[in-house]
């Protein structure tokens, strides 16, 4: 028999990591309070506040996959350093 292939945060761990995670840094963001890493900056954009929680939620341990677009985008810089 096949195994059952689960979707990505399908466990009640991981959906609740990531829910807590998430709220908490869009609260951040709202209040404007949120900061990135490395340079400190407050965080303007809701994009990056998104990518922010995501990024704390797999570091917690939740299983989301990564963007589709970042293989094609990562592909494209190579071809083009090349020439």
């Amino acid at each position: 028999m096949a195994t059952k292939k689960t979707s990505s945060g399908s466990t009640p761990k991981a959906k609740t990591t990531v829910k807590r995670k998430m709220k908490r840094t869009m609260d951040e963001y709202k209040h404007h309070k949120l900061k990135s890493g490395r340079s400190g900056k407050k965080v303007k954009s809701r994009k990056q506040a998104i990518a922010i929680g995501l990024s704390e939620a797999r570091r917690a341990g939740a299983d989301i996959p990564k963007r589709k677009g970042a293989k094609k985008k990562a592909s494209k810089r190579k071809t083009s350093k090349k020439t």
